[in-house]
């Protein structure tokens, strides 16, 4: 009776054990398929940003910050809306045409990470 017992006791622990460790194993697949679920997606999400980039770059126009309207400078400034391009535009009717694009940080409410900022969009 006792061995049978023993038995008992010893089958019942394996068995828990081998479902403890069926639950433990469990969660690591399914860690691994989220893993490479996110890692689809985000491979997917770049190529979507790459070809956002791209077609951003198409879009990039240059104005000149001589003669542009005030409409055309907030359109193609980051970071500038109508309010300092208006102001660019006044600045420019009263002091004279820019002779660098860095004359720009003149312009009240225009700094130097501002100017540096739109390099790209802007010509004299």
């Amino acid at each position: 009776m006792k061995y049978g017992i023993k038995m008992c006791a010893v089958a019942v622990v394996m068995a828990c054990a081998g479902m403890s460790f069926s639950v433990q194993a469990a969660p690591a697949a399914v860690k691994n398929q989220i893993t490479q679920t996110k890692a689809s997606d985000a491979s997917g999400e770049q190529a979507k940003a790459s070809v956002n980039h791209d077609a951003r770059a198409d879009e990039v126009t240059r104005v000149s910050i001589n003669t542009a309207s005030a409409e055309a400078l907030a359109r193609a400034m980051n970071g500038v809306g109508l309010k300092k391009a208006q102001a660019i535009v006044s600045y420019r009717e009263e002091y004279g045409p820019f002779k660098t694009i860095d004359d720009l940080e003149q312009v009240p409410g225009m700094g130097h990470s501002l100017v540096e900022r739109n390099l790209d969009h802007l010509t004299l």
